[in-house]
């Protein structure tokens, strides 16, 4: 079945002219460290930036122009302070010892309180190597409303494999979407608007068993259901925008977007992940 394909943007309006319109993104930012290459922590085949691959993605940072942006793989705050100016944002990350963590970006006429990690998410062995990611809970307000935010990076490799499959990554990606249910019930109890969002590693549809199974938790918008991305050639999506409760109502039409890249993403030290984007109308 082919899906239409989202616009892919490489330079964005500002979101800046009307007070309750919050542009809303998530960024797999790949690996993004300040880590020599010899570290032991770090895969030998990942990317190494340099000060230029950081200026690099600073400068579509500043197109991009996101209030709100999701990171995942990065490796705290000062790697972050390379690609997103703290003139401008507000950089808040999970407190895992992990060199892919979860994180925040958040315009500074933007309140934020970080929430206790949601550290169930890290569903390996503990004596495992290396640890999956926490997810990141804040909460934001523009003084008015508010809005709950869950980043996530789940476990990568059970793209669209059956339920049935006992392999490999799928088993901890699925027990990570029970945990992800409780955190969402949660929210649907409180009545709170919320969002999660950030790498599924899972091409979602409405179809997809775990999405149906999600939906019987909480009445949830994919915003990315039904398109394909064209940062992927017309994939699936991975990256996902998940809104509940009256966040759903906030959703401006057609505002989904994918800020690709005018040229090779490994060979000018990007990501091979594009930013994607909403927009949501804030009562």
């Amino acid at each position: 079945m082919l899906f239409p394909l989202v616009i892919g943007l490489t330079y964005c309006e500002s979101s800046s002219a009307f007070a309750h319109d919050i542009k809303l993104s998530t960024w797999n930012l790949d690996w993004l460290s300040l880590r020599n290459p010899d570290d032991a922590d770090l895969p030998s085949d990942i990317p190494h930036r340099s000060p230029n691959d950081f200026e690099h993605l600073n400068h579509y940072t500043q197109h991009l122009n996101a209030d709100i942006i999701a990171l995942q793989e990065v490796d705290g705050p000062e790697a972050a302070k390379k690609v997103f100016n703290p003139k401008d944002y507000q950089l808040v990350f999970t407190h895992d010892e992990v060199v892919q963590r979860t994180g925040i970006a958040v315009k500074h006429n933007l309140i934020v309180t970080q929430n206790d990690d949601v550290k169930s998410l890290d569903v390996s062995s503990p004596t495992a190597k290396h640890h999956l990611r926490s997810g990141l809970d804040v909460s934001i307000s523009d003084g008015k409303s508010t809005l709950r935010l869950l980043v996530v990076h789940l476990k990568t490799g059970c793209w669209e494999q059956p339920l049935q499959q006992k392999h490999h990554s799928c088993p901890q990606l699925y027990q990570q979407f029970h945990i992800l249910e409780d955190w969402v019930a949660e929210r649907q109890d409180e009545g709170s608007a919320f969002v999660v969002l950030g790498d599924f590693n899972r091409r979602l549809t409405l179809y997809d068993p775990i999405m149906i199974h999600l939906q019987t938790i909480a009445p949830l918008l994919l915003t990315t259901a039904g398109k394909a991305s064209p940062c992927w050639g017309g994939e699936y999506f991975i990256d996902h925008i998940l809104l509940g409760n009256a966040a759903s109502s906030w959703l401006v039409p057609n505002s989904l977007r994918v800020m690709t890249y005018k040229e090779s993403a490994s060979a000018q030290g990007l990501s091979d992940h594009c930013p994607v984007s909403i927009t949501l109308h804030i009562p």
